[in-house]
């Protein structure tokens, strides 16, 4: 059996960098090398792994599909990498016979209302106990390949998403579920027909998990508004524009000037939980947050 090549940390992050920017030159000033430096790094490595990597062009460089799947590994190895040197800090840094503290950044991927009410109270705990984890959230569609996603390419360390929808996860993550969110009918308080009005809608809604459940719905029309996220479907709904069928963590903080409905024991329902590799799930600061969001979820 040919022995695996073997990959020095630079040529990873030389990789990481040109697929990030698009360019050799970016990647180059990025990382403060040469340009031909660069070119030098990801032809060797090409060698070494024996297929092309990058298309070259007047636009720059595109990973091949190869050089997305190389590119997302050559992520989550310098993060691991990131992670021994924190947790092994860490541990040193412990008085004897006490559990180490998490530290160093923790990036976290969620989608919009994930990112609003669940994360920042889970986060909260975090920093009383971990004062030293410096958190780094970004908010991601849940379209397409979404927070799982950016877990997988190595852009986040865990992600919060929705789990059981229509596109499967990346092989090889670790999940867990954290809550089971209801949906509810939305609607302007006081309206004498809030079935009649419009119905206001958004992408990202709407899952695999709760497809079957509309399709059964007669009164439910297309949508007539279509907004951007949740919350602009609620701040419509609010002003009278329609009404909206919605999960439970997107109408929190809705106002007075908005009802919610009970769908009843049919209702749909989602599974809000987090997704991260298994490589990441054993470092200090991650097995923390999971801690955190399951003790906020047993007591919600």
């Amino acid at each position: 059996m040919t022995p695996a090549p073997e990959l020095a940390p630079q040529e990873l992050r030389v990789l990481a960098a040109v697929a990030d920017t698009g360019s050799f030159t970016a990647a180059a000033v990025a990382l403060g090398l040469t340009q031909s430096a660069v070119s030098h790094s990801v032809r060797g490595t090409e060698a070494k792994i024996g297929t092309v990597l990058f298309t070259r062009g007047r636009r720059g460089a595109a990973p091949t599909p190869a050089g997305e799947l190389a590119a997302g590994h050559a992520r989550r190895v310098l993060r691991q990498l990131d992670l021994l040197v924190a947790d092994a800090r860490s541990a040193g840094r412990a008085p004897a016979g006490a559990p180490p503290r998490a530290a160093g950044p923790l990036r976290v991927a969620a989608f919009r209302s994930a990112a609003l009410h669940l994360l920042p109270p889970a986060l909260e705990r975090l920093h009383r106990r971990h004062p030293d984890v410096e958190p780094e959230v970004r908010v991601v569609r849940e379209l397409g390949a979404g927070t799982a996603g950016e877990v997988a390419a190595g852009r986040a360390d865990i992600g919060i998403a929705t789990l059981g929808g229509s596109a499967a996860l990346p092989e090889g993550l670790l999940t867990g579920a954290l809550a089971e969110e209801p949906y509810s009918l939305v609607h302007p308080a006081g309206h004498p027909d809030p079935r009649a009005l419009p119905l206001v809608d958004w992408d990202e809604n709407c899952g695999s998990y709760t497809r079957a459940w509309w399709r059964r719905q007669d009164w439910i029309p297309r949508a007539t508004v279509q907004a951007e996220d949740d919350g602009m479907v609620l701040a419509m709904v609010e002003r009278g524009l329609g009404m909206a069928i919605m999960p439970a963590l997107s109408l929190n903080g809705a106002s007075a000037s908005v009802a919610i409905a009970d769908l009843g024991p049919d209702r749909p329902t989602r599974t809000v939980g987090y997704v991260t590799t298994p490589e990441a799930a054993s470092s200090l600061a991650v097995k923390a947050l999971i801690r955190e969001l399951r003790v906020g979820h047993q007591a919600s």
